[in-house]
């Protein structure tokens, strides 16, 4: 009769996601990408040939190996320096991954503290951060960038302050709009009326159920990091030389695109295929953590 009854027991929230998100081919697909470029960052040391900065005098701009003159000891071919491609690959996506974490939780921490308390202070509080905001947000994100590293100069720190003073703005406003949303429901009016103060109110009741929004923008939040990332690389603000990064990999390799294309390709494919790979688990995280999405499909 027990296992019966615990056979006809509706599954949990969290059984429920995770049959959402394997439902989901391309989203699961896209899932075991990116954890395994996660992976290969995390093991670069041990899974790069070589050191990302040792330069091969003898085999620079040599080709991939399934070219006619590629060589097995650089899979990906060398860069025109003579070093290893592959190399600087992994440890490249380790800078990139990492400065796409770090800003996206520089923007997301203060962007829900900043949110939760413009809607729980309309009057007074909320036109004051909201207006900053405004200001923030009549720069396009780049473009932003570029003046904070003006301003701090280039550097990998700076280059994380930068991506995340520009998402600031949208998490400040994601986190308000649900957070009113979720204010002018029972369960927050049945708190008060319990005794609940204002912090208990904003990360005990309220927050919890505003994360599913600022989950799916964070996730899409870090690949326009990791992108903001390269571009910033490619135009020589952001990480500096000799430090491995996918963007002044690009910029140091547009002078060979003609003569050693894969210079560019490769760095060119892992940001497409991590930033591709990371948007499509967005959407696919939207529509498991959305119930009326799920239902539809």
């Amino acid at each position: 009769m027990s296992s019966t009854a615990a056979a006809a027991e509706p599954p949990g929230p969290a059984r429920e996601f995770a049959a959402a998100f394997a439902a989901n081919r391309g989203a699961l697909t896209a899932f075991f990408v990116f954890a395994a470029i996660v992976l290969g960052a995390l093991l670069a040391p041990w899974l790069a040939p070589h050191d990302p900065v040792q330069q091969f005098r003898d085999h620079m701009l040599a080709p991939p190996l399934w070219q006619a003159a590629g060589l097995a000891q650089f899979p990906l071919g060398t860069d025109e320096l003579g070093r290893c491609i592959l190399s600087r690959l992994l440890h490249g996506a380790r800078v990139s991954l990492g400065i796409g974490l770090a800003a996206v939780a520089l923007a997301l921490l203060p962007g829900v503290a900043l949110g939760l308390l413009a809607a729980f202070r309309p009057r007074w509080l909320s036109p004051l951060i909201m207006r900053a905001m405004d200001i923030l947000l009549a720069l396009p994100g780049l473009l932003l960038a570029i003046c904070v590293i003006t301003i701090l100069g280039p550097g990998l720190v700076n280059t994380v302050i930068a991506i995340a003073v520009g998402a600031l703005p949208g998490y400040v406003r994601l986190a308000r709009g649900a957070a009113l949303g979720e204010l002018q429901k029972d369960y927050v009016t049945a708190s008060r009326l319990a005794g609940a103060g204002t912090l208990r109110l904003m990360f005990d009741t309220v927050l919890p159920n505003c994360l599913a929004p600022l989950i799916v923008n964070a996730t899409l939040g870090f690949s326009s990091a990791v992108l903001e990332t390269a571009a910033l690389g490619f135009l020589g603000l952001g990480v500096q030389p000799p430090l491995p990064e996918w963007g002044s990999m690009l910029s140091a390799a547009r002078d060979y695109i003609e003569r050693a294309p894969w210079t560019v390709t490769m760095p060119g494919l892992a940001i497409l295929v991590t930033v591709l790979s990371v948007n499509l688990m967005g959407d696919g995280l939207r529509d498991a953590l959305d119930p009326k999405l799920r239902s539809a499909s």
